[in-house]
C-alpha cells in the first residue's frame, strides 16, 4: 500500500484500510469537521478519517464544554459532513448521554449515527468498563471506536482537563482499558492527554490502529481540531496544537475590508450590478424623459 498523492483519485479509506496503515506503517490522519464546507475540504485534502467530534458543542454553538450537546445536535452535523466527505473514513462522536444510561438507548443511538447520519464509525469515551457495550454495539454491526486518557466527558470527574497515566497505577489502568477495548473489537483507539512513552507502549501492545491527541508520535495517527489548526477558537490552545494557518486574520480582514467599502460607496462596483437590456433601459428612459416634460 502507497500513499496517494495530493489531487490524485482516491480510493475509499475503510476501518481496514486503517488496521492496513498500522500493519504498513503509514501514518493515519485525522481531523475534525462539522459542516459541508470544511468536510469537503478535508475530504478532498486527503485526509484520511473525518471525526465529526462532539467538540463541537464548543467550536460551533458555543457551550462551554463537550457535554451539553445533543444525539439530534449530533445528527444534524453529522448528514451535513457526510455530504461534503467522499473518500475518508466518517466517524461520529456518541455525545454525552446517549450511550452511558443503558445499552439498548446505545446501540438504538450509535444505529442513528449510522441510518441517519451516514457515519461509519462510532466513537465512545471509557476504558474497559465500556468492552461489553461496544461489543453489543458491534454485534449490531456499527463498527467503533475506542477513546481513553483524557476522556472530555468525564471532565467533572476527573477534576478538569488533566493528563492521565503519569503514575504507574494510571499506566496499568491504560493498559488495561487498551487491551479490552482491542480485544472488544474496536476500529481504531484515540488516546488523548497520555504521556508519549505510555502511548508508545499501548501503539505496540494492541492490534487496532492508535490515533493521539496529545499523545506523541508514536501513535499510528494524529488527530487536530480543524478550528485548532486554523486559530477559530478563542483562547489559548493546548500544548499539543500546532496552527498551520491563520484564518481568524483572514476572515476579520476579509470582513473589515467588507464593511470599509461599502461605507465608502466602493461596493458594489458597475461591473458587480446588473443592467437593463439595451432596449429596456431605451424605453425606460423615453418613459422618464416624457416625465420629465411634461413636470412630473
Amino acid at each position: 500500500m502507497s500513499l496517494t498523492p495530493i489531487g490524485e483519485p482516491r480510493h475509499k479509506v475503510t476501518t481496514a484500510t486503517l488496521r492496513d496503515q498500522k500493519l504498513h506503517h503509514e501514518p493515519i490522519t485525522c481531523l475534525t469537521a462539522y459542516d459541508y464546507a470544511s468536510a469537503r475540504l478535508v475530504d478532498e485534502a486527503g485526509i484520511d478519517m473525518v471525526l465529526v467530534g462532539d467538540s463541537l458543542a464548543q467550536t460551533m454553538l458555543g457551550y462551554e464544554n463537550t457535554l451539553s450537546v445533543t444525539m439530534d445536535e449530533m445528527l444534524h452535523h453529522v448528514k451535513a459532513v457526510r455530504r461534503g466527505v467522499k473518500n475518508a473514513l466518517l466517524g461520529a462522536d456518541m455525545p454525552y448521554g446517549s450511550y452511558q444510561l443503558d445499552s439498548k438507548t446505545a446501540v438504538s443511538n450509535a444505529a442513528r449515527f449510522v441510518k441517519e447520519g451516514g457515519a461509519e464509525v462510532v466513537k465512545i469515551e471509557g476504558g474497559e468498563k465500556r468492552a461489553d457495550l461496544i461489543r453489543q454495539i458491534i454485534d449490531a454491526e456499527i463498527p467503533v471506536a475506542g477513546h481513553i486518557g483524557l476522556t472530555p466527558q468525564s471532565v467533572n470527574v476527573m477534576g478538569g482537563y488533566k493528563v492521565q497515566g503519569k503514575s504507574l497505577s494510571g499506566i496499568e489502568q491504560l493498559m488495561r482499558d487498551a487491551v479490552a477495548l482491542d480485544r472488544a473489537g474496536v476500529a481504531c483507539l484515540y488516546l488523548e492527554g497520555i504521556p508519549r512513552e505510555v502511548a508508545a507502549m499501548i501503539t505496540g501492545e494492541i492490534s487496532a490502529p492508535t490515533i493521539g491527541i496529545g499523545a506523541g508520535p508514536e501513535c499510528d495517527g494524529q488527530v487536530l481540531v480543524f478550528h485548532d489548526i486554523l486559530n477559530l477558537t478563542f483562547g489559548p490552545p493546548a500544548k499539543f496544537v500546532r496552527r498551520y494557518g491563520d484564518a481568524a486574520a483572514l476572515i476579520t480582514n476579509a470582513v473589515q475590508a467588507f464593511r470599509a467599502d461599502v461605507r465608502s460607496h466602493q461596493y458594489p462596483a458597475d461591473e458587480e450590478s446588473y443592467h437593463l437590456p439595451k432596449e429596456t433601459k431605451t424605453g425606460l428612459d423615453t418613459v422618464l424623459a416624457r416625465k420629465r416634460a411634461m413636470g412630473r
